[in-house]
């Protein structure tokens, strides 16, 4: 694959580009037979469904041959920018030794990539100009670390990084829900029926969201930073307003042609056109087992 010159810092940026990156997200991780994934495969080997050209072979039947944890994984642009920029283009299947490195490049540049985008959208909602000094500083502290090369990058310290970066991201998501609604932020929601609670301008941040019922519920300026909604069912919610949602949360829930999306997110194919159940009027009922895993 020839080398192309990265574009502008930007949205596109983070963004996976498949086709200029070498099919790190079918090498790098490891996937355990579950599931999400039909096979046992271990870290730094390719997946048997990967392409000589780096394309899957099953990329349009994932879900149906027991694969969808790939249709949820997204690098935040981090493939492309580890075999483009990193390693220059030079492909880990002519230079079987570059593997270790490339895979080791991958692990940092996906987080660091991932915080660019959280941050993106958080100056994006206009905070008060001290926090989006702090905002605009923490973005340009990452890209420089992404910028790197293989040494450079096995010295950064992501998890040290993204502690000092959180607690902007949490603070921008808090200003931009207030006056805040419920705080559920770290809740085990596993499969609870959230249709009669109010969820405007509330705290998901981390929240197990796994199977919950939010048919018809309203997200408006509810902080989802990473929530888990895999299996959620969001047929008719109104998420139009919801904030840090991102594309792979969509792909792991469930919805339809009622759900209401950010005109910059995309419906996933996967979705139905079921009817929308009648939704009862919210309330500000609590929600058991609120307690859980911090984010």
């Amino acid at each position: 694959m020839s080398t192309s010159p990265a574009p502008p810092f930007g949205a596109a940026r983070l963004r996976a580009d498949c086709g200029r990156c070498f099919g790190l997200c079918c090498v790098v991780p490891a996937f355990a037979a579950s599931a999400d994934f039909a096979i046992d495969k271990p870290a730094g080997h390719a997946c048997p469904n990967l392409g000589p050209d780096h394309r899957c072979g099953i990329h349009s039947e994932l879900r149906q041959r027991g694969f969808p944890g790939c249709t949820v994984f997204d690098c935040f642009g981090a493939g492309q920018q580890v075999a483009q920029v990193t390693f220059g283009g030079r492909d880990w299947r002519d230079a079987p030794e570059t593997l270790p490195a490339m895979a080791e490049a991958f692990a940092v540049l996906r987080p660091l990539h991932e915080l660019l985008w959280y941050l993106t959208e958080a100056i994006a909602l206009h905070p008060p100009d001290d926090l989006r000094a702090g905002l605009e500083r923490a973005h340009a502290e990452t890209l420089t670390l992404t910028e790197g090369d293989p040494a450079q990058l096995r010295t950064v310290d992501v998890a040290g990084h993204r502690s000092r970066v959180n607690p902007l991201l949490s603070r921008a998501g808090d200003e931009a829900r207030a006056p805040g609604g419920v705080d559920h932020r770290g809740a085990h929601l596993l499969g609870a029926d959230l249709r009669r609670v109010d969820l405007r301008r509330a705290n998901l941040r981390g929240a197990l969201l796994v199977g919950a019922d939010l048919r018809g519920t309203d997200l408006g300026l509810a902080d989802v930073t990473g929530a888990d909604l895999r299996g959620a069912d969001v047929r008719g919610a109104d998420l139009r307003r919801t904030l840090f949602l991102h594309q792979s949360q969509l792909d792991a829930a469930r919805g339809d042609t009622h759900t209401r999306l950010p005109r910059t997110l995309t419906r996933p194919t996967h979705w139905t056109a079921l009817p929308l159940t009648p939704v009862r009027q919210p309330t500000r009922s609590p929600v058991p087992g609120r307690r859980g895993r911090r984010r």
